[in-house]
Protein backbone atom coordinates (compact mmCIF):
# COMPACT_ATOMS: atom_id res chain seq x y z
CA UNK A 1 0.00 0.00 0.00
CA UNK A 2 1.26 3.82 -0.49
CA UNK A 3 2.73 5.00 2.05
CA UNK A 4 0.45 8.42 1.60
CA UNK A 5 -3.07 6.01 2.58
CA UNK A 6 -1.62 5.60 5.69
CA UNK A 7 -1.64 9.25 6.81
CA UNK A 8 -5.88 10.25 7.20
CA UNK A 9 -6.91 12.81 5.06
CA UNK A 10 -8.31 15.60 7.98
CA UNK A 11 -11.29 17.70 7.07
CA UNK A 12 -12.42 20.74 9.06
CA UNK A 13 -15.86 18.39 9.02
CA UNK A 14 -17.75 14.90 7.41
CA UNK A 15 -21.34 14.48 7.16
CA UNK A 16 -22.35 11.10 6.62
CA UNK A 17 -26.25 9.19 6.48
CA UNK A 18 -28.23 6.76 6.25
CA UNK A 19 -25.62 4.02 7.31
CA UNK A 20 -28.74 1.81 8.24
CA UNK A 21 -26.61 -0.53 10.79
CA UNK A 22 -28.50 -3.96 11.80
CA UNK A 23 -29.52 -4.28 8.09
CA UNK A 24 -27.68 -6.96 5.86
CA UNK A 25 -27.37 -4.26 3.12
CA UNK A 26 -25.53 -1.54 5.63
CA UNK A 27 -22.12 -1.11 3.60
CA UNK A 28 -20.11 -1.22 6.88
CA UNK A 29 -17.33 -2.35 6.31
CA UNK A 30 -16.13 0.82 3.73
CA UNK A 31 -17.75 2.85 5.90
CA UNK A 32 -15.07 1.28 8.74
CA UNK A 33 -12.35 2.31 5.78
CA UNK A 34 -14.15 5.44 5.29
CA UNK A 35 -13.41 6.55 8.85
CA UNK A 36 -9.96 5.23 9.02
CA UNK A 37 -8.57 6.93 6.68
CA UNK A 38 -10.07 10.33 7.64
CA UNK A 39 -10.28 12.66 10.19
CA UNK A 40 -12.50 15.81 11.48
CA UNK A 41 -12.72 18.22 14.14
CA UNK A 42 -16.48 17.54 13.81
CA UNK A 43 -18.21 14.58 12.25
CA UNK A 44 -22.02 14.84 11.69
CA UNK A 45 -24.36 11.93 12.11
CA UNK A 46 -27.21 13.17 9.68
CA UNK A 47 -29.88 10.23 10.77
CA UNK A 48 -30.43 6.69 10.30
CA UNK A 49 -27.64 5.60 11.36
CA UNK A 50 -28.89 2.46 12.99
CA UNK A 51 -32.24 1.17 11.33
CA UNK A 52 -34.45 0.43 14.44
CA UNK A 53 -37.18 -0.45 11.75
CA UNK A 54 -35.01 -3.47 10.69
CA UNK A 55 -33.85 -4.25 14.50
CA UNK A 56 -37.82 -4.68 16.09
CA UNK A 57 -38.02 -7.39 13.51
CA UNK A 58 -34.43 -9.16 13.59
CA UNK A 59 -31.34 -7.31 13.12
CA UNK A 60 -28.31 -8.41 10.72
CA UNK A 61 -25.29 -7.28 12.84
CA UNK A 62 -22.46 -8.15 12.03
CA UNK A 63 -19.10 -7.55 13.81
CA UNK A 64 -18.18 -4.70 10.86
CA UNK A 65 -21.01 -2.87 12.31
CA UNK A 66 -19.81 -2.84 15.90
CA UNK A 67 -16.54 -1.52 13.75
CA UNK A 68 -18.21 1.50 13.17
CA UNK A 69 -19.78 2.10 16.54
CA UNK A 70 -16.36 1.62 18.13
CA UNK A 71 -14.49 3.54 15.77
CA UNK A 72 -17.03 6.64 16.05
CA UNK A 73 -16.58 6.59 19.64
CA UNK A 74 -12.74 6.50 19.79
CA UNK A 75 -12.46 9.53 17.38
CA UNK A 76 -15.03 10.73 20.18
CA UNK A 77 -12.65 10.12 22.88
CA UNK A 78 -9.87 11.41 20.83
CA UNK A 79 -11.35 14.81 20.34
CA UNK A 80 -13.99 14.57 17.41
CA UNK A 81 -16.93 16.31 18.55
CA UNK A 82 -19.13 14.12 16.96
CA UNK A 83 -23.21 15.03 16.59
CA UNK A 84 -25.77 13.10 16.51
CA UNK A 85 -29.01 14.03 14.33
CA UNK A 86 -31.58 11.19 14.38
CA UNK A 87 -33.53 9.98 11.09
CA UNK A 88 -37.23 8.03 10.78
CA UNK A 89 -35.43 5.03 10.99
CA UNK A 90 -33.79 5.64 14.61
CA UNK A 91 -36.64 8.51 15.55
CA UNK A 92 -36.55 6.77 19.27
CA UNK A 93 -33.08 8.59 19.74
CA UNK A 94 -35.37 11.70 19.17
CA UNK A 95 -36.44 11.45 22.74
CA UNK A 96 -33.41 12.08 23.80
CA UNK A 97 -32.64 15.52 21.72
CA UNK A 98 -30.44 17.63 23.96
CA UNK A 99 -28.42 15.03 25.97
CA UNK A 100 -24.88 13.88 25.28
CA UNK A 101 -24.11 9.98 25.53
CA UNK A 102 -20.68 8.80 25.46
CA UNK A 103 -19.54 12.27 23.76
CA UNK A 104 -22.10 12.30 20.92
CA UNK A 105 -24.40 14.97 21.34
CA UNK A 106 -27.57 14.18 20.66
CA UNK A 107 -29.97 16.88 18.63
CA UNK A 108 -32.75 17.68 16.22
CA UNK A 109 -30.90 19.73 14.16
CA UNK A 110 -28.06 21.97 14.20
CA UNK A 111 -26.36 24.82 12.13
CA UNK A 112 -22.84 24.18 11.27
CA UNK A 113 -20.35 27.67 10.13
CA UNK A 114 -17.91 26.35 7.93
CA UNK A 115 -14.78 28.15 7.64
CA UNK A 116 -15.66 30.72 4.88
CA UNK A 117 -18.42 31.72 7.12
CA UNK A 118 -21.49 30.13 5.70
CA UNK A 119 -24.16 28.55 7.47
CA UNK A 120 -25.55 25.78 6.76
CA UNK A 121 -29.28 24.18 8.32
CA UNK A 122 -28.13 20.13 9.03
CA UNK A 123 -31.02 18.16 9.50
CA UNK A 124 -32.11 14.36 8.43
CA UNK A 125 -34.93 15.53 6.06
CA UNK A 126 -37.63 13.13 6.64
CA UNK A 127 -39.69 15.70 7.78
CA UNK A 128 -40.62 16.71 4.63
CA UNK A 129 -40.74 13.19 3.17
CA UNK A 130 -44.79 13.56 2.77
CA UNK A 131 -45.17 9.49 2.86
CA UNK A 132 -42.94 9.23 5.89
CA UNK A 133 -45.02 12.04 7.61
CA UNK A 134 -48.59 11.29 6.51
CA UNK A 135 -48.98 7.58 5.62
CA UNK A 136 -45.93 5.84 7.98
CA UNK A 137 -47.97 2.55 7.24
CA UNK A 138 -46.73 3.19 3.54
CA UNK A 139 -43.16 3.80 4.26
CA UNK A 140 -43.15 0.70 5.88
CA UNK A 141 -44.58 -1.00 3.15
CA UNK A 142 -41.72 1.07 0.74
CA UNK A 143 -39.03 -0.38 3.08
CA UNK A 144 -40.31 -3.36 2.81
CA UNK A 145 -39.90 -3.07 -0.77
CA UNK A 146 -36.80 -1.52 -1.03
CA UNK A 147 -35.32 -4.31 1.16
CA UNK A 148 -36.15 -7.13 -1.50
CA UNK A 149 -34.49 -5.49 -4.12
CA UNK A 150 -31.66 -4.95 -2.39
CA UNK A 151 -31.82 -8.79 -1.73
CA UNK A 152 -32.56 -9.62 -5.26
CA UNK A 153 -29.36 -7.04 -6.75
CA UNK A 154 -27.26 -10.38 -5.03
CA UNK A 155 -28.56 -13.43 -7.26
CA UNK A 156 -28.76 -10.97 -10.04
CA UNK A 157 -26.05 -9.83 -10.58
CA UNK A 158 -24.26 -13.33 -10.04
CA UNK A 159 -26.49 -13.81 -12.95
CA UNK A 160 -24.87 -10.68 -14.93
CA UNK A 161 -20.86 -11.89 -13.57
CA UNK A 162 -21.67 -15.39 -15.47
CA UNK A 163 -23.03 -13.49 -18.68
CA UNK A 164 -19.73 -11.08 -18.63
CA UNK A 165 -22.19 -8.22 -17.71
CA UNK A 166 -20.94 -5.53 -14.89
CA UNK A 167 -22.47 -4.67 -11.80
CA UNK A 168 -26.07 -2.98 -12.12
CA UNK A 169 -28.50 -2.27 -9.36
CA UNK A 170 -31.87 -3.39 -9.74
CA UNK A 171 -33.29 -1.23 -6.11
CA UNK A 172 -31.41 2.04 -7.72
CA UNK A 173 -33.06 1.23 -11.13
CA UNK A 174 -36.52 0.68 -9.57
CA UNK A 175 -36.32 3.70 -6.78
CA UNK A 176 -34.97 6.34 -9.47
CA UNK A 177 -37.97 5.17 -11.82
CA UNK A 178 -40.54 5.97 -9.60
CA UNK A 179 -39.17 8.88 -7.48
CA UNK A 180 -38.48 10.48 -10.75
CA UNK A 181 -42.16 9.36 -11.99
CA UNK A 182 -43.69 11.28 -8.94
CA UNK A 183 -41.19 14.34 -8.99
CA UNK A 184 -40.35 13.24 -5.22
CA UNK A 185 -36.45 14.07 -5.22
CA UNK A 186 -36.96 17.39 -6.90
CA UNK A 187 -40.06 18.88 -5.08
CA UNK A 188 -37.52 17.26 -1.50
CA UNK A 189 -34.88 19.28 -2.76
CA UNK A 190 -37.31 22.44 -2.75
CA UNK A 191 -38.52 21.86 0.80
CA UNK A 192 -35.08 21.62 2.09
CA UNK A 193 -33.98 24.76 0.09
CA UNK A 194 -36.85 26.33 1.45
CA UNK A 195 -35.65 25.48 5.13
CA UNK A 196 -32.57 26.91 4.77
CA UNK A 197 -34.25 30.28 3.29
CA UNK A 198 -36.62 30.49 6.42
CA UNK A 199 -33.66 30.63 8.70
CA UNK A 200 -31.52 32.67 6.69
CA UNK A 201 -28.56 30.10 5.77
CA UNK A 202 -26.72 29.71 2.79
CA UNK A 203 -27.55 26.18 2.51
CA UNK A 204 -28.45 23.04 4.02
CA UNK A 205 -26.83 19.44 4.69
CA UNK A 206 -29.36 16.60 4.89
CA UNK A 207 -29.97 12.63 4.23
CA UNK A 208 -33.05 10.52 3.71
CA UNK A 209 -33.89 9.70 0.36
CA UNK A 210 -30.36 8.30 -0.76
CA UNK A 211 -29.52 10.35 -3.18
CA UNK A 212 -26.43 12.28 -2.80
CA UNK A 213 -26.38 15.81 -4.01
CA UNK A 214 -23.91 19.15 -4.40
CA UNK A 215 -25.52 21.88 -6.54
CA UNK A 216 -27.43 25.42 -5.98
CA UNK A 217 -30.78 25.88 -6.15
CA UNK A 218 -32.26 29.51 -6.04
CA UNK A 219 -29.10 30.66 -4.28
CA UNK A 220 -29.24 27.64 -1.54
CA UNK A 221 -26.29 25.12 -1.75
CA UNK A 222 -27.99 22.24 -1.31
CA UNK A 223 -25.95 19.05 -0.29
CA UNK A 224 -27.25 15.53 0.47
CA UNK A 225 -25.02 13.04 2.12
CA UNK A 226 -26.08 10.13 0.19
CA UNK A 227 -25.94 6.74 2.20
CA UNK A 228 -23.84 3.67 3.18
CA UNK A 229 -26.62 0.94 1.36
CA UNK A 230 -25.16 1.72 -2.15
CA UNK A 231 -23.50 4.66 -2.77
CA UNK A 232 -21.53 5.49 0.24
CA UNK A 233 -20.89 9.04 0.06
CA UNK A 234 -20.41 11.63 2.21
CA UNK A 235 -19.82 15.33 2.31
CA UNK A 236 -16.12 16.79 3.73
CA UNK A 237 -15.34 20.31 4.73
CA UNK A 238 -12.24 21.37 3.57
CA UNK A 239 -9.93 23.66 6.09
CA UNK A 240 -11.15 26.58 4.04
CA UNK A 241 -15.03 25.99 3.79
CA UNK A 242 -15.08 24.48 0.70
CA UNK A 243 -17.91 21.78 1.02
CA UNK A 244 -17.01 18.59 -1.44
CA UNK A 245 -18.77 15.06 -1.94
CA UNK A 246 -17.07 12.18 -1.84
CA UNK A 247 -17.95 8.72 -2.89
CA UNK A 248 -15.91 6.24 -1.68
CA UNK A 249 -16.28 3.29 -4.31
CA UNK A 250 -13.63 0.67 -5.59
CA UNK A 251 -11.91 1.72 -8.69
CA UNK A 252 -12.86 -1.08 -11.20
CA UNK A 253 -14.91 -3.68 -9.07
CA UNK A 254 -18.13 -5.17 -10.61
CA UNK A 255 -19.83 -4.88 -7.62
CA UNK A 256 -19.45 -2.31 -4.45
CA UNK A 257 -19.84 -5.19 -2.32
CA UNK A 258 -17.32 -6.99 -2.04
CA UNK A 259 -15.48 -4.51 0.27
CA UNK A 260 -11.24 -4.70 -0.37
CA UNK A 261 -8.93 -1.48 -1.46
CA UNK A 262 -11.59 1.31 -1.77
CA UNK A 263 -10.43 4.94 -2.73
CA UNK A 264 -11.76 8.20 -2.65
CA UNK A 265 -13.19 9.93 -5.38
CA UNK A 266 -14.71 13.88 -5.52
CA UNK A 267 -18.08 14.42 -7.72
CA UNK A 268 -19.72 17.39 -8.05
CA UNK A 269 -22.98 16.57 -8.94
CA UNK A 270 -25.56 14.58 -7.29
CA UNK A 271 -25.37 10.46 -7.41
CA UNK A 272 -28.42 8.16 -7.63
CA UNK A 273 -28.51 6.25 -4.78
Amino acid sequence: MDSDRDAPERHRAIFISDLHLGTRAAQAGPLVDFLRQTEAETIYLVGDIVDFWKVRRGPVWQQSHNDVLQKLLRKSRKGTRIVFIPGNHDEALRDYCGHTFGGIEIVRDAIHTAANGRRYVVMHGDEFDVVVRYAKWLAFLGDHSYELALWLNTPLNWCRRHLGLGYWSLSAYLKQRVKTAVNFIGEFEEALSDVARSKHADGVICGHIHHAADRMIRGVHYLNCGDWVESCTAIVETSTGEMRLVHWSRTGATSPRTGTQFTAETEAEGLAA
